[in-house]
């Protein structure tokens, strides 16, 4: 427990901090514009990284949403109450749907990936053509989507935004932004709480790590440089219209700290 306790100790101190938060979606985009420009250049070495069925890639980022989600929903759950009970003196019941309202930003997330996904599918398949290697004797046949191209062993030419870079860059942004909810939590150092939030708490940190690096992969192995760029575009847009102007409403899920978008409080998650 005393390794777990420094571990999370040290991703406290470089992670959950204000000037974490206001750089992160600017490396973000300083990854896109280095990835693209290793990639344009053939810069980039040969790794198992370029090869779409590498572990992180088929384990992880395929499900990062759920990966992300189920990770978030006991972190957001225990915290909000917690923060609830001590800081606004609430009973239970108060708590609990203090914290349930918190856990609603699990929701909004989801609703954000489904949209975005779906849209992105729409797009390339708007604007894309299958080539065939039977094209010559099967002229009249036309396909739609990308799915019956690929059914029928075709190559479907659209524009791919890259839902990889949108993805990752709004599941990292989420969860440094839910993360700062323990700047203003205090739990005793030998409650049975506090080791399960602090194995959440690593988990999360560990887990944020994996898709800041799977991002740059993105950027360096995949897609043309006005893919992932509008990717991460997007993944920007939809962190900021949800917690730097959405959640700052009354009738929002808010924010892990209310009124503290960018907190520069000290940390105090012991006492």
């Amino acid at each position: 427990m005393e390794r777990l306790e420094w571990c999370s100790r040290c991703l406290r101190a470089r992670l959950v901090t204000a000037a974490v938060r206001r750089r992160l979606p600017w490396l973000l985009l300083g990854l896109v514009f280095l990835g693209s420009a290793l990639k344009d250049g053939e810069l980039v070495p040969d790794t198992p990284m370029q090869n779409k069925r590498n572990v992180l890639n088929v384990y992880f980022v395929k499900v990062a949403w759920a990966w992300t989600f189920w990770l978030l929903l006991p972190f957001i759950g225990i915290t909000s109450y917690l923060f609830a009970r001590s800081k606004f003196i609430y009973g239970p019941t108060k708590s609990i749907l203090a914290a349930l309202r918190r856990l609603s930003a699990l929701l909004v997330g989801t609703a954000v990936w489904y949209v975005c996904t779906e849209l992105f599918v729409y797009i390339e398949n708007l604007t894309g053509t299958c080539s065939t290697s039977s094209e010559l004797s099967e002229t009249h046949q036309l396909y739609t989507t990308k799915q019956d191209c690929h059914r029928n062993n075709g190559i479907w030419n659209g524009f791919d935004i890259s839902g990889h870079c949108f993805l990752l860059s709004y599941c990292t942004l989420m969860i440094v932004e839910e993360m700062t909810v323990l700047e203003g939590l205090s739990i005793d150092r030998n409650s049975r709480l506090r080791v399960v939030i602090n194995s959440l708490f690593v988990s999360l940190c560990f887990l944020t790590m994996i898709w800041v690096f799977m991002f740059l992969c993105t950027t360096v192995y995949f897609h043309d440089f006005s893919q992932k760029l509008l990717g991460a575009l997007v993944g920007l847009a939809a962190w900021y219209a949800t917690y730097r102007v959405w959640y700052l409403k009354p009738f929002s899920p808010g924010l892990p700290l209310p009124n503290t978008p960018l907190s520069s409080k000290k940390y105090s998650y012991s006492r």
